[in-house]
């Protein structure tokens, strides 16, 4: 199967899903064909040529920061960094340099989610070449549906349904991405300047699992890791989690697209205050007219793309965009702002102040 037809089946099925859990749902980004280099049969030989970014406490941006943020970091999603396009690196370059040379502090970075385009030696291989060029606040990650896709890239370099999984299987591609960033689990917490940062991943593709499709399927596991995590914090200072996949309407379980065991991740957040969630996989444009805020019993943020934003009808419609959510911790409020790396300004469509409740507030 060609490259073409692959993607027309991959969008159809999934078309199919979304369809009946409605709502809105991201089209695959795109991959050209040709040789990529063949990808490695283990996860070991991929992973021990991966270096992670220093996590040495550097602060990125104005070093005379006075904004009085007590933590300021961004989130980027979706960099879909592909071997065969040399635009999602352009776009990634842009961020950095843009961060660099930020006007306010920036302490961390924050990546939810598709970090290549399909997870293979050469496109994690242009991602690290890319890191080696800057000294940047560190970074933390979780896994998308992309980091599992090598399962789909023959030994020619191409995309072959018919073959797959193409002598690969989900537990390299994990083990792959967590070495990168030298984790244990695909999940991760970060604690910075005692805010906690919560980042999950989904645990099978459909090599494990065909039934989830595109889906993000976390485990009893790392939920119950969710809900230990968010009984461990101090009063009702405000949490940060991190997932890829969004959340299908209040009552459902997802699909393909979206995450699986919705309820139960719902329910765990439920008792908590001041959290916040941060979801990309849908590319959305901030400019599109699409909400990218939506008030629960918690806060979720939906990110746009730094490696391909869309339109509202998923169309790669300004190609030169490149965008992430800029976070900002104060200590009655958290402020989040969408930046434009291709030109360095701010999205005015995305810009949101959410006061703490409760404990948090009051310590203002």
């Amino acid at each position: 199967m060609d490259r073409r037809s692959f993607m027309k089946w991959l969008l159809a099925s999934a078309a199919a899903a979304i369809a009946a859990a409605g709502g809105v749902w991201k089209v695959v980004s795109d991959r050209n064909a040709g040789p990529t280099g063949q990808a490695s049969d283990s996860a070991g030989e991929t992973g021990g040529e991966l270096e992670v970014v220093s996590r040495d406490p550097l602060v990125a941006g104005n070093p005379n920061d006075t904004s009085g943020a007590l933590l300021s970091f961004f989130i980027l999603s979706d960099l879909h960094i592909n071997t065969n396009l040399t635009y999602p690196s352009e776009h990634l370059r842009q961020a950095f340099d843009d961060i660099l040379a930020f006007e306010s502090k920036v302490e961390a970075i924050m990546m939810t989610g598709d970090i290549t385009e399909a997870a293979t030696d050469s496109d994690y291989r242009e991602f690290r070449n890319i890191l080696k060029d800057y000294r940047l606040p560190p970074i933390y990650a979780n896994m998308g549906n992309h980091d599992y896709y090598n399962i789909w890239i023959n030994d020619k370099g191409g995309w072959s349904k018919e073959t797959a999984p193409n002598g690969k299987t989900d537990a390299q591609s994990r083990e792959t991405f967590m070495k990168l960033f030298k984790l244990d689990k695909p999940y991760s917490e970060a604690v910075l300047n005692g805010y906690t940062v919560l980042l999950l991943s989904q645990e099978a593709y459909v090599q494990e699992k065909p039934e989830v499709g595109e889906g993000a399927w976390y485990s009893d596991e790392q939920l119950n890791w969710l809900k230990e995590r968010l009984a461990a914090r101090q009063g009702d200072k405000p949490v940060f989690v991190m997932i890829h996949q969004p959340l299908p309407p209040i009552g459902q379980d997802g699909g393909s697209h979206r995450l699986i065991r919705a309820k139960p991740f719902r329910a765990i957040l439920q008792p908590h205050r001041n959290v916040f969630v941060f979801s990309g996989h849908t590319h959305q444009d901030f400019r599109n007219g699409r909400p990218h805020y939506v008030k629960e019993t918690f806060h979720w943020f939906h990110n746009s793309s730094v490696g391909r934003v869309l339109n509202a009808q998923y169309g790669h419609e300004r190609q030169e965009a490149a965008q992430g959510l800029y976070v900002q911790v104060f200590a009655d409020k958290v402020v989040v702002r969408g930046r434009e790396f291709s030109d360095r300004t701010w999205i005015e469509e995305a810009n949101w102040t959410v006061p703490l409740e409760g404990a948090a507030a009051a310590q203002a």
